[in-house]
């Protein structure tokens, strides 16, 4: 039998990075962790940005995905919070670039037609069909909740 291919998903952000890992073993898709990296605003912007690949380049040692998958640059309220949200995206592609991992980028729309069937999905109807597809009982943190979603979409929508 083959060994599952191993999917890292990232909802960045520069307060919360949420991160989602599953297997994917023929058609299967089952969750191996997930959870949430907090800055909360502690530290300078930079210290934060270093916090998140720092926890990253955690994660990856820990349980050695096999590909990396992040959801694209949508539009922010502000400038401010593009840019900051850019740079925490930047932190964590630069991370998976650096332990060896493809990134591969979908938008909000395949993650969510992924999940659910259709694309225009709220966030909450996203969260309970990712838990209810991937057997979670337990309450799922939003930003996590999110990450497992980008693990799925690209779980489900792979190279074949």
């Amino acid at each position: 039998m083959s060994s599952p291919r191993r999917i890292l998903g990232i909802d960045p952000g520069s307060l919360r990075t949420g991160y989602g890992i599953v297997d994917l073993r023929g058609n299967a898709v089952t969750p191996v962790a997930w959870g949430v990296i907090r800055t909360d605003g502690e530290g300078s912007f930079p210290e934060r940005l270093f916090r998140i690949h720092r926890e990253l380049a955690d994660l990856i040692l820990l349980h050695r995905p096999t590909e990396a998958a992040v959801e694209k640059v949508f539009l922010a309220k502000n400038a401010s919070s593009a840019l900051k949200l850019g740079q925490a995206r930047g932190a964590a592609i630069v991370t998976c670039g650096v332990h060896g991992l493809a990134v591969h980028e979908y938008s909000a729309k395949e993650i969510k037609s992924a999940a659910t069937g259709y694309g225009g999905a709220p966030k909450e109807q996203v969260a309970g069909m990712v838990a209810r597809l991937l057997g979670i009982r337990d309450p799922i943190p939003p930003d996590a909740s999110d990450a497992l979603a980008i693990a799925f979409c690209r779980a489900v929508t792979r190279d074949l």
